[in-house]
């Protein structure tokens, strides 16, 4: 089973948009996909779920983890690295069930002209730790305003090529 995280909580983010993207991308090469936005994290999450104790709506997204195999984490820049939340998140997750020995690909984006570059390698790292393998093509997307069509399409000839070799890296990862 593969899910889509999409990284952030904030409402009507472009990296939601992303996610839905290679999510509606992934269908069109024949694979289901989830997608978690963790937006739909609990609100009093931080509170409730991150030593222990488990809420019912967070124990369904834990589930979820559980049994994925492979994850597709959108991820977009906040000050320099990758979001709170995302971190947050990893760390209410059990270890090493949830990420260990299972694999990831991971996209950055970014409103600058780096694409996230160091956020994806600090949560290089994590996974790392978690020992979640890692597919070595990561992709990069900078301005990420300008990448979207009103549809929230990429419609650019380098972004859709390297966006769709990535995904079909995944599919054989």
């Amino acid at each position: 089973m593969i899910t889509i995280i999409s990284g952030t909580n904030r409402p009507a983010s472009n990296t939601l948009k992303v996610a839905q993207y290679y999510q509606k991308q992934l269908a069109e090469k024949g694979l289901e996909t989830e997608l978690l936005d963790l937006q739909d994290l609990p609100e009093n999450f931080i509170g409730q779920d991150l030593y222990g104790k488990r809420s019912e709506e967070f124990e369904k997204i834990h589930e979820l983890v559980t049994k994925t195999t492979k994850f597709l984490f959108i991820i977009p820049e906040y000050n320099g690295s990758y979001p709170g939340v995302l971190k947050t998140f990893i760390d209410a997750c059990a270890f090493p069930d949830s990420f260990y020995d299972k694999k990831a690909c991971l996209v950055g984006i970014s409103s600058g002209k780096y694409g996230n570059i160091r956020g994806i390698e600090h949560f290089n790292g994590v996974c790392a730790y978690l020992h979640l393998n890692v597919m070595p093509l990561r992709l990069h997307i900078p301005d990420i305003k300008t990448e979207l069509d009103e549809n929230a399409q990429f419609f650019k000839a380098d972004t859709l090529k390297f966006t769709n070799q990535q995904m079909d890296k995944f599919i054989k990862y």
